[in-house]
């Protein structure tokens, strides 16, 4: 397993899911680990796992799209640590619907999350990368965004534009031995995946190679190799977990 040992990691959206599956991953290989929710208490199962790993936590309630309790989050968090090695962005909402039926609240709660959230983190998250001179951005991107996918408009834009804004953060941010990268999952069963209907189940499942749909914890992985020191010299690229669904 890659080390993390002595590097902290910040992780938006980890109350379950994906979010939660990458901050107890994380910790498990060492590294102690701050997460954020819209509301802290649903936080509870997360941190108890990472305190099992014999790790850190700290948690706080975060609106991603909220400039001021971004930065004061990760200021928070950077200060109490003395450092922040690794953000995942990962906090990521829907409102699917056809785009004649979309309204302009749905287009705007999808990307003021998706997309705007993640510019905030970088943006106070790379403050301090950019003085150590390190440090490892991770954005969860989707398959949606690189293929899309009707009556998903606004999801597909925020993703794809999250994989635009990974490739230009890469960039600006190489010089300091900041890196970022972006993990593109595509069917994993979740809460959500789960009440999907069995039609829609079986029709995503013809669609994949490796005939099963993933997991968090096959997320978590990536996430993982792209905090590490394992993938030191990887930068603005895009790694689809989706089982072989898109290939490029």
């Amino acid at each position: 397993m890659a080390d993390l040992s002595g590097k902290t990691a910040l992780v938006t959206g980890a109350a379950r899911g994906i979010g939660r599956a990458i901050a107890v991953r994380l910790a498990q290989a060492g590294a102690d680990v701050a997460v954020c929710d819209l509301d802290a208490s649903w936080l509870e199962e997360t941190a108890a796992a990472i305190r099992a790993a014999g790790r850190r936590v700290e948690t706080f309630a975060c609106d991603v799209s909220r400039a001021d309790q971004v930065e004061a989050g990760v200021n928070a968090v950077a200060k109490a640590w003395g450092r922040l090695d690794v953000l995942v962005n990962n906090a990521g909402i829907t409102r699917d619907t056809f785009l004649a039926r979309m309204s302009e609240a749905d287009w705007d709660a999808v990307l003021n999350v998706n997309l705007k959230g993640a510019f905030l983190f970088t943006k106070a998250a790379s403050r301090w990368m950019l003085k150590q001179r390190s440090g490892s951005i991770v954005n969860i991107a989707s398959v949606i965004g690189i293929i899309g996918n009707a009556g998903q408009a606004n999801y597909a834009a925020s993703k794809g534009g999250l994989i635009a804004l990974t490739r230009a953060v890469a960039r600006e941010l190489a010089s300091r031995n900041v890196r970022a990268n972006a993990v593109a999952p595509g069917f994993i069963r979740t809460a959500m995946t789960d009440k999907l209907p069995d039609e829609l189940r079986n029709r995503m499942l013809s669609s994949i190679p490796l005939g099963r749909f993933g997991e968090p914890d096959d997320v978590a992985r990536v996430v993982l190799f792209l905090a590490s020191d394992d993938s030191a010299y990887v930068t603005g690229q895009v790694i689809s977990v989706c089982g072989g669904m898109v290939m490029a």
